[in-house]
């Protein structure tokens, strides 16, 4: 029922999460890293259901479907797929342990340890505008059509690195960082609609949010310029934003980060993910 590009998929996945059409228990195929971070995409027979740790999830009318792992998350899950006709097949797996870079500052002035309670509240806001966001779940299907890197230059930043300042523990880096002049393009990782343009948040500056489709979006900070609406179809490769030094950035650079409903992504995990 599968095309023979499941022979490069396997290559990307566990080989336990697949069955082939030969065996008579219902078929689906899985591409992702089962690490914590990772994003899965996966396809079932159309019409199927399927259940995450007795929690259901969305399927498209051909049966793709999405979930991911935080960045410590160590839970073991339980997916059933149930196609039309009542057969079933349940896999149990637990995400890849990580190791993730750690740097420890110490002697920081105590003054810059706490900082104005203006800035705290504006930050606030800003969250919650970035939430509303990121709540709008619609029925795009992009996700499961592969991504590619926004930018086409050297990573400075990695997702999962953390900062422990005076030993107090700094919130983790979710996002990947690519080096660029102010102005330097950015362009869609995947197809999608434009959910949010802030063009000075506290922190991230200027922010831009892409929708891709059930709970899956990419979130781009601090740029100097957006280059489309919110509300404006775009895809995949297409320009929609310029390298800035905005919000609380050290100098020019791209963050671009994903997210799965609430939970974190790491960008080049998805990279990797095959189109099924």
């Amino acid at each position: 029922m599968f095309s023979a590009q499941r022979t490069s998929i396997l290559k990307l996945i566990t080989l336990p999460l697949f069955f082939t059409a030969m065996q008579a228990q219902a078929d689906f195929i899985l591409s992702g890293e089962i690490k914590q971070g990772g994003l899965m995409v996966g396809k079932a027979v159309a019409g199927s259901s399927a259940l995450l740790n007795d929690k259901p999830l969305k399927l498209t009318a051909k049966g793709d479907f999405v979930f991911g792992f935080s960045r410590d998350d160590e839970m073991t899950y339980k997916l059933i797929v149930t196609e039309p006709n009542g057969e079933s097949t349940t896999r149990v797996f637990t995400p890849l342990k990580r190791e993730y870079k750690i740097d420890r500052v110490e002697g920081i002035a105590s003054k810059i340890m706490k900082p104005n309670p203006k800035n705290v509240e504006r930050a606030r806001e800003d969250t919650k505008l970035v939430k509303k966001s990121r709540a709008l779940v619609s029925e795009l299907s992009d996700f499961a059509k592969g991504f590619q890197a926004p930018r086409n230059s050297k990573i400075t930043g990695v997702y999962g690195s953390q900062r422990f300042y005076n030993g107090k523990a700094n919130t983790p880096h979710f996002g990947v960082d690519y080096r660029g002049k102010v102005g330097a393009p950015v362009k869609a990782p995947a197809g999608g609609i434009v959910t949010m343009w802030v063009p000075d948040m506290f922190y991230s500056g200027g922010t831009l949010i892409i929708d891709h489709g059930f709970g899956v979006n990419s979130t781009f900070l601090h740029l100097s310029q957006a280059h489309v609406k919110v509300g404006q179809r775009i895809e995949k490769g297409q320009l929609i934003a310029a390298v800035g030094k905005s919000g609380r950035a050290n100098g020019p650079h791209l963050d671009w980060r994903i997210n799965w409903f609430n939970v974190r992504i790491d960008p080049l995990l998805v990279l990797k993910l095959q189109p099924l």
